[in-house]
């Protein structure tokens, strides 16, 4: 329970459901200790956790708040620092919801005597053929699978998804009939919860020492290796940037590729970001147990890419994708995730290209 509206609305659900019930929440970071904000916003703020605890009061059931700050520190911040580090870009909510989410909370549900997990995520399970998989939540603009191709099959067992099929304008309502008028109203937090005011390069500059005169300044090039200009080091660059690049060239430039080894990243036109073929390890598999043999598929290599048309096949632990039409921004350490019209296949990490 975050103590927003969507966990909110899934507890009233459940408890209408008859299900027994214990809330949970995580006190995950602490923003003003680390000078990011003045004043705590997000999930991880003391007021959400206290919205929480009251609306359990209210109907009946046990709260608790799980103290996971140093899993959460050891874990999601330090692997996102290390990706940026090593040029790549990391999704941490994909990793937050496997490692914390989902991998501390059941091992809460187990000391509780628990037997399943819910969230107020915009998802669907199903079971078939033998197996678990996630199906896209019935509202287009609020589905979140994309986010849970992490999640295991005995995760998958043990998870409800109350909201998997409403849209979030039916949940507004459910709230709303439920005399919860100020939950209904609440806006929703798109942010990363560590970085509130969505700055990454500031969040790096905290939080790793002395970085600018660590990485320095490097070369911008182009394609044919020519230094066309400076930057102010790799780790403040994504893959398909075009702002903040404080280069003219006369046409509009793109991140192409980034060299951490070298501090060298390569900027090129729309036309040289695009790709046909993308790898991805880190593999997890879902509706099906492996595609030794290629299959039709959609591919989403952004939470907000509509899909791309592709076939995908499995060599040993990695996936090949290679897409019928050339797909822009392909970046490694984002999530690559396969589906079977709404039925998720599989996931992975985005691999660099040689």
């Amino acid at each position: 329970m975050s103590g927003g509206t969507d966990s909110s609305v899934a507890a009233l659900l459940l408890k209408e459901q008859g299900y027994e019930i214990i809330g949970m929440t995580f006190r995950s970071y602490d923003l003003i200790s680390k000078g990011c904000l003045e004043k705590e916003t997000g999930c991880c703020s003391v007021d959400s956790i206290f919205e929480a605890k009251k609306l359990a009061a209210e109907l009946g059931f046990e709260h608790k708040i799980i103290d996971i700050r140093k899993l959460f520190e050891k874990t999601i911040i330090q692997n996102f620092i290390n990706e940026y580090m090593s040029g790549s870009t990391p999704n941490p909510c994909v990793l937050c919801n496997q490692i914390v989410k989902w991998g501390q909370m059941i091992e809460e549900a187990d000391n509780l005597k628990c037997n399943y997990l819910a969230t107020g995520h915009y998802a669907q399970v199903i079971f078939e053929n033998g197996r678990y998989f996630l199906r896209k939540g019935s509202d287009n603009l609020k589905d979140q699978s994309y986010f849970l191709w992490k999640l295991s099959q005995e995760n998958l067992a043990r998870t409800i998804f109350p909201l998997g099929n409403l849209t979030k304008t039916e949940v507004r309502e459910i709230a709303r009939k439920l005399n919860y008028e100020k939950l209904a109203n609440k806006k929703e937090s798109q942010e990363i919860c560590f970085i509130p005011d969505d700055d990454y390069r500031q969040f790096l500059r905290q939080r790793v020492p002395n970085i600018d005169k660590k990485i320095g300044e490097g070369n911008f090039i182009d394609t044919n290796g020519k230094i066309i200009g400076k930057h102010k080091g790799f780790p403040f660059y994504t893959i398909g940037q075009r702002k903040g690049l404080e280069i003219a060239m006369g046409y509009p430039v793109y991140v192409l590729n980034i060299d951490a080894t070298t501090n060298t990243i390569t900027l090129g036109d729309s036309n040289q970001l695009l790709k046909t073929e993308v790898w991805i390890e880190e593999t997890n598999f879902m509706k099906y147990p492996d595609i030794f043999k290629e299959k039709e598929a959609i591919c989403k290599i952004r939470y907000n890419n509509k899909g791309e048309e592709c076939r995908v096949k499995q060599f040993d632990n990695k996936i090949k994708i290679t897409f019928k039409k050339p797909v822009s921004a392909v970046t490694p350490g984002q999530s690559a995730v396969i589906y079977e019209e709404n039925d998720i296949i599989a996931g992975g990490i985005i691999m660099k290209s040689n």
